[in-house]
């Protein structure tokens, strides 16, 4: 007679390697917008990217991978470099580097005191060159070493040609990015709730003039946020404006309705404002949010041995949600439960890791991790014969 125990664990594998190779098929696919719609988009940037924000699907592009100068778009990196390296309440001595910085300006003056907030609203809002510096300084002791700062977080985000040689975007012929690799930083970015709020900000006040010897200061700076988008369309949460002679008008902007954030990146556009109004509608009018599963709404029966059941339900921990267009057609995704192993010893804990779901729609896929939907406790040796099965 065969082993209980084998029996057992045969059938757990047979049903592990079931769902292991399933495939669901839904009545949704990628589908795609018609090249028309696409084309019937006027777009003056030389270079331009529409990008939705939480699967970073690219929406429309042009020369969106050409190497170009970013001007002062360059200080969305400079933000998220220095959120991740200083607290936003820090004050800080304005160094002499700073004063006097080319370009745009809020006049920092050598030993004036400021938080990183306060300098972080100069720079998004005003853009101003000598908050960069100042930052760049206070982070990293130069603009050097702050410019490799950047170019790390650059490739930690997977970025191939982007590089930085300052924090503030003024031109430099080995200063550049792509308009797809800016939209890749900028989601990130996004992700700050802090920056968030400043880059949605359309005007503030600073301190002025507050040193040690003059803790009251001389009053306030009042700032103006650059970016236009911010007034002329409906939803936009941000981000930034730039431009020099050398790299035209650059804009990044950003806009939220509904489930769905869209990102815009130009570069060398003469009419920006018009362009990102017509690429953001664009991708508000052909593409929604799809949740194919809400969280806990995939459920599926997974094998245990050693418990008081046999079987514990895996479900899905995370929604299974991708950016579609509205017109997409009936071709089927694929669904696939990957388990961590054949089957699981008992006990199990709700909320307990036991695989992942992965959702495939054409070349894209989300997933989320399966977990167990309830405790499974172990049985003891005497309780184990109750639950031992013979031929």
């Amino acid at each position: 007679m065969k082993s209980p125990f084998r029996k057992l664990k045969a059938r757990a594998f047979s049903l592990i390697l079931c769902c292991a190779l399933l495939l669901v098929a839904l009545p949704i696919s990628a589908g795609s917008v018609t090249q028309s719609a696409k084309e019937a988009i006027g777009v003056s940037a030389k270079s331009a990217v529409l990008m939705e924000l939480d699967d970073g699907l690219v929406l429309y592009g042009k020369n969106a991978d050409e190497r170009m100068g970013e001007a002062s778009t360059t200080k969305i990196m400079t933000a998220l470099v220095i959120s991740e390296m200083l607290p936003l309440d820090k004050v800080i001595s304005v160094p002499k580097e700073a004063v006097g910085t080319e370009g745009s300006s809020v006049y920092l003056r050598e030993g004036e005191l400021l938080s990183v907030r306060s300098l972080l609203l100069a720079l998004l809002l005003e853009s101003a060159n000598d908050a960069a510096v100042a930052l760049a300084v206070a982070a990293s002791g130069s603009i050097a070493s702050f410019a490799e700062l950047m170019n790390d977080k650059a490739k930690q985000l997977g970025l191939t040609d982007t590089h930085f040689t300052n924090p503030h975007g003024l031109y430099d012929s080995e200063h550049y990015t792509t308009a797809r690799e800016l939209a890749v930083i900028t989601a990130q970015t996004l992700k700050d709730r802090r920056l968030c709020e400043i880059f949605a900000t359309k005007r503030a006040q600073i301190p002025l003039g507050v040193t040690p010897n003059t803790p009251d200061g001389e009053g306030v700076r009042y700032l103006y946020n650059h970016n236009k988008m911010l007034s002329l369309y409906e939803g936009a949460i941000g981000v930034k404006t730039g431009f020099t002679k050398a790299t035209g008008r650059c804009l990044v902007s950003a806009a939220k309705r509904g489930e769905m954030t869209l990102i815009c990146v130009t570069l060398s556009a003469p009419n920006d404002w018009n362009d990102h109004s017509a690429l953001l509608d664009y991708g508000f009018e052909h593409f929604s949010r799809v949740t194919l599963y809400n969280k806990g709404e995939l459920r599926v029966s997974y094998s245990l041995t050693g418990g008081r059941e046999q079987y514990v339900t895996a479900t899905n921990s995370e929604p299974l949600t991708l950016t579609l267009p509205k017109n997409y057609d009936s071709n089927s995704a694929e669904l696939k439960l990957e388990f961590l192993q054949r089957f699981e010893f008992a006990p199990v804990e709700a909320g307990e890791q036991l695989g992942n779901a992965i959702l495939r729609f054409g070349d894209r896929e989300v997933c989320s991790p399966l977990t167990a939907a309830y405790g499974v406790p172990s049985v003891n040796t005497r309780e184990r014969k109750r639950f031992i099965f013979f031929d």
